[in-house]
């Protein structure tokens, strides 16, 4: 994963920490008793009631340790200065193709009730854009196998 913050707005970072909140404090709990129930009416092998709440379950704990591992991981406000660097948590403006295309590099939480595209850190142009500065041009290969060379026009601060 990445080393650098994500950058989050106050009202991102409350968003996201509610549900965190709640996932531990009600859903976990509300979970617990639904397998528990499950677990008191007998066989578990033809139990469908227990395995959906198990894997409810799953679901749960998943969404608590990637929210953990955001907002630990972030960094709330702004940043203290524009830069001209691509980073994880900007949103960045490319030519690909003769084609200008904007995006957010971050995770799709950072970007719920926006419509802005979101484009993983991660991911083969995340990775090659990483770093970039306004004016560069980088080349990566795609999941399709082939190569693609996009240039950073613009890069700003995620207001999500």
């Amino acid at each position: 994963m990445n080393s650098s913050p994500t950058w989050l707005t106050q009202e991102a970072y409350d968003r996201l920490q509610a549900e965190l909140d709640n996932l531990i404090n009600v859903e976990r709990a509300a979970i617990t008793k639904k397998i528990q129930d499950a677990r008191e009416e007998g066989d578990l092998k033809e139990n469908g009631g227990y395995h959906a709440a198990k894997d409810q379950q799953g679901i749960i704990e998943a969404r608590i340790s990637r929210l953990t591992q955001i907002l630990a991981n972030s960094v709330v406000g702004e940043s203290q200065e524009s830069s001209d660097t691509v980073a994880q948590g900007m949103v960045i403006t490319i030519e690909l193709n003769e084609k200008k295309m904007e995006f957010l590099l971050g995770s799709a939480e950072m970007a719920e009730n926006t419509d802005m595209s979101v484009y993983s850190p991660d991911s083969p142009m995340g990775i090659a854009i990483m770093g970039a500065k306004i004016g560069e041009s980088v080349s990566y290969t795609a999941p399709n196998g082939k190569t693609l060379t996009v240039k950073i026009v613009s890069v700003k601060h995620f207001e999500g």
